[in-house]
């Protein structure tokens, strides 16, 4: 892949930021002896990558995330392994960070140390979400989070769904939004996510040659 052996993920509350974080994690560790993520979401209390902690050592990646361990607390007291997790150069890092301008409060404290690196800062659009379910409102929070984090924003990732009711229809839709959004920023979609059991559906080959398969990790069997 060419992404960058640091990458932000960034993205609206509800976007799904948490779920491509995971799988992205997941993918990684396929490719790099040493994948880490670090959860820097002081903002949703639920469905946080942190909450995969077991699961990510049963694979072998490494998990930073607030020194508070409860995970039903919110309080922004970021990893004092952060700055390592930005600067090693002999590790693939994740960073999931909050959904919104404040969340990215964050990433400006590291912005120069960031910088000083290769980075990559994916931001995540969910069609579906009415904040950015137009060109305009996905705009507003792209340039909001890059003037908060100080950083730009290199790369879209469609991830516009409806759960485990996505369909290729959602897909094609958040597709078509998020290419308008490239188009007005000049920022290449890197992404378009989709459930697996959707993904044999798709028939776009501009979203094919994109397609990142994923899985609901976040979501326990029983949820809808």
């Amino acid at each position: 892949m060419l992404d960058k052996r640091l990458v932000i993920v960034i993205g609206h509350y509800g976007s799904g930021k948490s779920e491509f974080s995971v799988n992205y994690a997941v993918k990684m560790k396929e490719q790099y002896e040493n994948v880490s993520i670090a959860d820097l979401d002081i903002v949703n209390p639920y469905f946080r990558s942190r909450e995969k902690r077991d699961f990510f050592e049963k694979i072998g990646v490494k998990v930073f995330d607030s020194s508070i361990k409860n995970t039903a607390i919110d309080i922004p007291a970021l990893p004092a392994e952060l700055t390592g997790v930005i600067l090693n150069s002999n590790e693939k890092s994740i960073l999931d960070v909050g959904g919104d301008p404040v969340g990215a409060r964050v990433l400006a404290r590291y912005s120069e140390q960031i910088k000083s690196t290769d980075y990559d800062m994916f931001f995540v659009i969910n069609g579906n979400r009415p904040e950015t379910s137009t060109v305009e409102g996905a705009l507003k929070y792209l340039r909001l989070i890059e003037a908060t984090s100080k950083l730009k924003v290199t790369g879209l990732i469609n991830n516009t769904h409806m759960l485990k009711e996505t369909t290729a229809e959602d897909v094609e839709f958040g597709h078509e939004l998020t290419k308008k959004v490239s188009w007005e920023t000049d920022i290449p979609i890197r992404y378009e996510v989709v459930i697996n059991k959707a993904a044999a559906d798709i028939k776009n080959k501009e979203i094919l040659e994109k397609l990142f398969p994923i899985n609901l990790y976040m979501r326990e069997e029983w949820m809808s």
